[in-house]
């Protein structure tokens, strides 16, 4: 079973999202990890661009497939981590840990369209 964590906010596509002092921290789900497998190579946006709820902001490619990441918030991109493009495999290590982007919301009010732990964990019994 995978992993939820509560106090996250989560999108459709499985990135989820924790708020500090009004910023957007965006990574994906265990479930997101598991179903793409070892993760090969993160393709990362560059801080100070901007994305609308449910752009692509990025991608992720493993030995199984190639998933585009998709924003869950509107807003601009303060930080990137970094660390990914040489060791992509660490979002499969610590999913929750291994934070993708941190966004600068536009509107906060957009995360309330997320799902809570509860409805991701629902979400993801429908595909196991």
């Amino acid at each position: 079973m995978s992993k939820v964590v509560e106090g996250l906010r989560y999108s459709e596509d499985h990135e989820w999202v924790k708020v500090e002092d009004g910023t957007a921290v965006v990574g994906i789900s265990d479930f997101a990890q598991k179903e793409l497998g070892d993760i090969t190579y993160a393709d990362l946006p560059g801080e100070g661009d901007e994305f609308g709820a449910g752009e692509e902001f990025g991608a992720l490619e493993s030995v199984k497939a190639s998933s585009e990441l998709l924003c869950p918030v509107s807003g601009t991109v303060v930080a990137v981590n970094t660390e990914l493009e040489d060791a992509p495999e660490k979002i499969n290590e610590d999913p929750y840990g291994a934070w993708i982007i941190k966004v600068r919301m536009n509107d906060p009010a957009e995360l309330d369209s997320l799902m809570d732990a509860q409805a991701e964990s629902a979400t993801i019994t429908l595909y196991t």
